[in-house]
């Protein structure tokens, strides 16, 4: 028995389907609320159907209840309902307490590293020199990481100048004052990609979603109808491009929380495609449309994103659509179980956002809106750095800016992050 088969099972044997005659209701499953099956249509309002146009577990539910209501001892019994064995993956626990516990350091070292690349701008006024910018980007990720308020991180601040990998620690004034400067946000987006680059020769297949940040600051104004004063608390959208393979993010754009998804996809796999050579881009229903194809087609790569239902072969347009949305379209309808496997794969985009936010947090301490941006941008740094802790240890991976942060960790014996880093390297 397959899947959907024994899912729709296990809903039929819970008893809460219901039919006015014709329509049936079914419950979700693994959520509140109900499904409109048709079984004359042999149609389901669920998103599995309207993607597979197979019959789905509420269609199979349906079925099953209205077998059940003719013979009763129609029923399996229990051993044949509850077969179906749960998919786990096996985990190499060694290896990954290794990396859990050496991740902080591995991250510190690879971050150096990173801050070691970045040119400090030439200063001609007058008056104190401004900080080293490198030590301002050290230390805005790494407070970022600790998850504490500036305040609180003066102390690792004076850590970090004392082994060696800033020159200056900064004041926790200085962090939030650079925070909200706009030259940062260009800065923290290249050595995000700079981070994702080692992974240039795993990586190949990537999906584009976004997701949202919670701010403390809010919109508010006078609500004439109730005679009130209104208020609704301001949040900013991630746009990212993911890795399948390892969940790195490879680029991303930071915009206001009410802004479309489908324009920021161009950009994303063109920032991806410089340093990764791609093959599939995934995308949700948002993204569907003929500029967003063509411009994945472009860089080499073939789109997966699913239909809608009103969807048409040449993309409603009357025969001029592009070739980009006819080539995915016979894709769809004559080899459409390929087709879905391979748009799956877009879950792991909800897996990088859920590992992001339980790391570092889904809300931005920051007040102004510049400094927000770049707030989230540390998060995604930050979580990156992570990421390819966990690639050094898993695969021995190394790369240009690796090399120096071994250099510059290694008179440290005694950190295992730092002599990990050393022995990958030589």
């Amino acid at each position: 028995m397959d899947a959907r088969r024994q899912r729709g099972l296990l809903i039929a044997k819970t008893g809460r389907v219901d039919t006015n005659g014709r329509i049936w209701f079914v419950p979700a499953g693994s959520r509140p609320g109900v499904y409109r099956v048709d079984l004359r249509k042999g149609s389901c309002a669920c998103a599995d159907f309207e993607e597979s146009g197979l019959a789905c577990k509420h269609i199979f539910a349906a079925k099953f209840t209205a077998e059940f209501a003719a013979d009763p001892l129609s029923m399996p019994d229990a051993s044949e309902i509850y077969s179906l064995e749960r998919v786990t993956y096996r985990q190499d626990w060694p290896r990954y307490t290794r990396a859990q516990c050496g991740e902080k350091g591995m991250v510190q070292a690879l971050l150096q590293g990173l801050c070691d690349s970045i040119v400090q701008p030439p200063y001609r006024g007058r008056g104190r020199p401004p900080l080293p910018l490198a030590d301002v980007v050290f230390g805005c990720t790494m407070k970022v990481f600790g998850g504490m308020s500036g305040r609180r991180s003066t102390t690792d601040f004076e850590e970090h100048r004392a082994q060696g990998r800033i020159d200056h620690a900064p004041h926790f004034n200085s962090i939030g004052n650079y925070l909200a400067r706009e030259e940062l946000t260009s800065l923290l987006t290249s050595l995000i990609e700079t981070s994702a680059s080692p992974l240039a020769g795993i990586e190949h297949d990537f999906s584009i979603d976004a997701t949202g940040f919670s701010t403390t600051t809010y919109d508010r104004w006078f609500d004439k109808k109730w005679g009130r004063e209104t208020k609704r608390q301001k949040w900013l959208k991630l746009h990212a491009s993911v890795g399948n393979e390892t969940n790195i993010i490879a680029a991303v754009t930071v915009t206001d929380g009410d802004d479309h998804d489908s324009p920021e996809m161009p950009g994303l796999v063109q920032r991806t495609a410089q340093r990764f050579d791609v093959r599939e881009v995934q995308g949700d229903k948002a993204y569907l449309s003929h500029a967003n194809l063509e411009a994945i087609e472009a860089v080499g790569a073939r789109p997966f994103v699913p239909f809608k239902s009103n969807s048409t072969p040449d993309g409603g347009t009357n025969g001029k659509g592009s070739d980009a949305w006819r080539r995915m379209w016979l894709m769809c309808q004559l080899n459409r179980e390929e087709y879905l496997a391979h748009y799956h794969r877009r879950s792991n985009a909800e897996a990088t956002f859920s590992a992001l936010k339980r790391k570092f947090g889904s809300s931005i301490r920051s007040k102004k809106r510049t400094a927000q941006v770049n707030e989230v941008l540390c998060k995604v740094l930050c979580y990156n750095l992570s990421v390819l802790t966990r690639a050094i240890y898993d695969l021995g991976i190394e790369t240009g800016f690796m090399a120096r942060a071994a250099e510059g960790c290694g008179s440290n014996p005694s950190d295992s992050a730092a002599q990990e880093v050393v022995t990958l390297h030589k």
